[in-house]
């Protein structure tokens, strides 16, 4: 059996001509809850051009290029040899959120196909299937000590093999709020036994990840023709206000996707921005301010759970912790939460409610100074409670 892409996308969308163109509870304080880059954007220049009167140029080919020849020379699959990712395996749009919901758009008939999801995970896969009227599945992380949060793609393939009505499998890597990386195998094995859907894998953390097996599964979109890759300039590259995400898949399915964006939705603000990002020198640069981030979550990491009653909950392959508060304790957990926001103006997120995450709070990595405020009003507060 062979992918037909002709029966994944909804004929309308398929045969779709391009037009032709012509924070809610706290926005101060040291802000460690939205897995923001704390030094800030990784280029070293910006002048905004005066072309604000016209309209933004609706390809962003040089910018496509680049990034693509970027994740090329950094790939993981090198002994694969594997068609190199260009222009035309991309597609750009505002922020991954309208990424994801392009693509249930485009695959899943409303009130009829599904999706399906593995908690815990990032939000907005169910938000965008309940706006489409898709409804979802949900396949829960492995918990086991040896398999901490990992994918369990046999119970995947088996829930997809007896509902041929899921269209889209989401796997966030590294996880949100896990921080943990899914392993290349288990993704392979669900892209080469599926084939009437596409395997959608979310990689907003991808530039903090630890070790050389681990990297971006991007380039797989030209072995793969049912994968789609997520990417965003909002994490490592520091650029979380100019709402750009990336989608890599194949040429046919990009076309698709290109094909039902609006015309301009990329600004050129935003455009001017990214491409500049992507320059080799702030190429280096993001690459260095992730490598800081990497350094101080381990100390911070260290710090923290030096107290008995906190310990590593998560991975160590995004820029946030995924802490356990005593021993699972969602109402200790949540005092904690409060205290450090109200009391001391450090935000963090709780994620006790999540699949396996009990007792959970999630902590970006902040600069050394802002971490230096966090590691002392943690232990301030957490003493207190506990005393």
């Amino acid at each position: 059996m062979t992918f037909d892409i002709a029966k994944v996308v909804r004929p309308k969308i398929l045969n779709l001509e391009p037009y032709r163109c012509a924070r809610d509870d706290f926005q101060e304080g040291i802000l460690l809850d939205a897995n923001e880059n704390p030094y800030g954007p990784t280029i070293q220049e910006y002048n905004v051009d005066s072309l604000l009167h016209r309209y933004p140029d609706p390809h962003q080919l040089e910018f496509k290029k680049l990034l693509s020849d970027y994740r090329n020379k950094t790939s993981i699959f090198k002994d694969q040899n594997l068609k190199p990712l260009d222009a035309d395996n991309l597609c750009l749009g505002v922020g991954s959120d309208e990424s994801i919901d392009a693509l249930i758009r485009a695959c899943c008939v409303p009130a009829k196909e599904k999706i399906l999801i593995a908690p815990a995970t990032y939000g907005m896969y169910t938000i965008c299937s309940q706006v489409n009227d898709v409804e979802y599945v949900t396949v829960p992380l492995l918990l086991s000590e040896e398999d901490k949060f990992q994918i369990d793609e046999e119970k995947i393939l088996e829930t997809l093999q007896n509902d041929p009505s899921i269209k889209l499998v989401f796997i966030t890597s590294p996880g949100n709020p896990t921080g943990t990386f899914i392993d290349v195998n288990r993704i392979e094995k669900i892209l080469s036994q599926w084939q009437t859907g596409l395997v959608v894998v979310d990689e907003a953390y991808i530039d903090f990840v630890e070790g050389s097996d681990k990297g971006s599964l991007a380039p797989l979109a030209t072995k793969y023709e049912n994968i789609a890759v997520l990417q965003t300039l909002s994490k490592s590259f520091g650029l979380a206000g100019i709402r750009l995400g990336v989608t890599y898949t194949s040429k046919a399915m990009s076309r698709v996707l290109n094909s039902m964006k609006a015309p301009y939705n990329i600004s050129c603000s935003t455009a001017e921005v990214a491409l500049k990002a992507v320059q080799p020198k702030n190429l280096k640069l993001m690459e260095e301010n992730a490598a800081t981030v990497k350094k101080e979550k381990l100390r911070v990491l260290k710090e923290l759970t030096s107290s008995p009653y906190v310990s590593q909950l998560g991975g160590l392959d995004a820029n946030f912790i995924l802490l356990n508060i005593n021993n699972g304790d969602n109402a200790l957990t949540k005092k904690l939460y409060e205290r450090l926001a109200v009391e001391s103006a450090v935000i963090t997120r709780y994620r006790g409610n999540e699949p396996g995450c009990a007792g959970g709070l999630r902590i970006t990595i902040g600069t050394k100074q802002e971490n230096d405020v966090l590691i002392k009003e943690f232990r301030k507060h957490l003493a207190l409670i506990m005393a």
